[in-house]
C-alpha cells in the first residue's frame, strides 16, 4: 500500500511537471491517473481540486469550420474511471460535478447518412454544445451527446441524454427522460410526468 502511495505521488509530480503548461489551463491540487490518452490539451481547461480517474479519454481537437475547441471541467469535479470526453465544438463541465465509471459526453457523432460509404469513412458531424450544471451526478454508462443537462442533477445509470434537462431533475432512460423534479413552492422533490410538469395525484372517494 506504501508502495502504491509513493508510486502515485511520483507520477502526479511528473505529470504535472511535464505535461501542466500544455494545458490551456491545469489548476492548484488537480490530479489525472494514468490517462488512457489527452488529445488537443491546448484546448483543454482543468480547474482546481479537480480528480479525474484512471484511464479516462480527454480530447478537445476542433473540426470542419469551428476553429476554436474548449473542453472546460470546473473546479472540484470528480470524473470516473474510462470516462470519455470528447469535444470537437465546447463541453463545459461545471463545478463540483460526479461522474461514475463508464460515462461518455461528446458534442458530436459519426455521420451515417451516406448508405454507400461505411460509417468509419464518413464525416464527423458536429452536435450542439454540451454543458453539465454544478453539482450534477452522472450514473455509471451515462451518454450525454450534443445536450444541456442543469444544475444539481441527477442521471440514473445506462442512461441516453440528446435532450435538455433543467436544473433539479432526476432523469433516466434511453433517451433520458425526467422522472422527477424539485419543487420550490413546497422543497420536496416530486414525480413527474415524461414532459417534466408535475404529476398530479389522483383523488379518491370523498
Amino acid at each position: 500500500m506504501l508502495y502504491i502511495r509513493i508510486k502515485n505521488a511520483i507520477y502526479y509530480r511528473l505529470f504535472r511537471f511535464f505535461y501542466k503548461r500544455k494545458f490551456k489551463f491545469f489548476g492548484f491540487n488537480s490530479k489525472i491517473i494514468f490517462p488512457l490518452n489527452i488529445n488537443g490539451m491546448c484546448n483543454i481547461s482543468i480547474g482546481n481540486n479537480v480528480y479525474i480517474a484512471y484511464k479516462t479519454w480527454l480530447a478537445a481537437l476542433p473540426i470542419n469550420s469551428y476553429k476554436v475547441c474548449d473542453l472546460i471541467i470546473g473546479d472540484g469535479s470528480i470524473i470516473g474511471n474510462f470516462n470519455h470526453i470528447y469535444a470537437t465544438n465546447s463541453i463545459i463541465i461545471g463545478k463540483n460535478v460526479l461522474t461514475a465509471d463508464k460515462v461518455y459526453i461528446s458534442d458530436n457523432l459519426h455521420s451515417y447518412s451516406d448508405v454507400t460509404k461505411p460509417i468509419l469513412f464518413q464525416s464527423i458531424k458536429q452536435l450542439k454544445s454540451v454543458s453539465i450544471g454544478n453539482g450534477t451526478w452522472l450514473g455509471e454508462n451515462v451518454c450525454v451527446i450534443g445536450a444541456n443537462i442543469g444544475n444539481n442533477c441527477v442521471i440514473g445509470a445506462n442512461s441516453v441524454v440528446t435532450k435538455e434537462i433543467p436544473d433539479y431533475c432526476v432523469a433516466v432512460g434511453s433517451p433520458a427522460k425526467i422522472i422527477k423534479r424539485f419543487c420550490t413552492q413546497t422543497q420536496t422533490w416530486k414525480e413527474t410526468n415524461y414532459d417534466g410538469s408535475f404529476r398530479v395525484p389522483l383523488l379518491g372517494p370523498e
